[in-house]
């Protein structure tokens, strides 16, 4: 499969970051799915995800809390973990849970997250 036909799905409570992340993924060819919210996103988790970029820190409930129940939902997914809050203790624990790696927001370029990213999917 081309790279490039995968579905990334975005999790995150920051509109601003949803439509910057939706719009730069898709021009890069990739299919997306947004939600601003992780108990939405559990419920509705499209089964042929092969990425979900997942922020920690949202109200409704923590990344690493939902990390677990989406990845009953899509076993063999693949998670970019992103937070502006980083201790050591929060990326062991994402780890842990299996996410694939995490990065640091704000973002220090696009092309970085891409390059994570094509990184990831071709792992």
């Amino acid at each position: 499969m081309d790279i490039k036909a995968k579905t990334i799905t975005i999790i995150d409570d920051e509109n601003e970051i949803l439509l910057m992340l939706e719009k730069h993924l898709t021009r890069q060819g990739y299919k997306v799915k947004t939600f601003d919210n992780p108990v939405t996103a559990i419920s509705s988790l499209p089964k042929d995800t092969d990425l979900i970029l997942l922020d920690i820190m949202m109200p409704q409930m923590n990344g690493l809390d939902a990390l677990p129940k989406l990845q009953e939902k899509v076993p063999n997914v693949k998670v970019l973990i992103m937070t502006a809050f980083s201790t050591l203790d929060k990326v062991l624990n994402a780890h842990r849970k299996r996410a694939n790696d995490y990065i640091m927001k704000p973002f220090s370029s696009l092309n970085d997250l891409s390059k994570k990213i094509d990184k990831i999917l071709n792992d």
